[in-house]
């Protein structure tokens, strides 16, 4: 699993690529911290290389959007795959998260 970040003064893109398994989410969680602190700012996640996510990996979203929406910041899921999108879909996430 792989992670880059990138903060301007309006936004906060987190690219992941990789599989986010239970292995990977530990140290994933560490590595999205820049998030949990967003100021404000709308926090992007890139999905365009993410080829697996688990349980543990859709709580770790779901913290950062509830921290995110805490200060009034809004998360925002991009290039989203078929695969990845019927987990969302199936566990009801579809509904609490913005897709572009």
């Amino acid at each position: 699993m792989k992670t880059t970040i990138q903060e301007t003064e309006k936004q906060i893109v987190a690219t992941l690529s990789g599989e986010l398994d239970t292995a990977a989410a530990m140290e994933m969680e560490n590595e999205l911290k820049p998030l949990y602190d967003s100021k404000g700012r709308e926090i992007v996640i890139d999905c365009s290389g993410l080829e697996y996510i688990a349980s543990s990996g859709l709580r770790i979203l779901l913290g950062i959007l509830k921290n995110a929406k805490a200060c009034g910041s809004r998360v925002v899921l991009k290039n989203v795959n078929d695969v990845i999108r019927e987990v969302f879909e199936l566990t009801g996430f579809v509904r609490i998260f913005d897709f572009e």
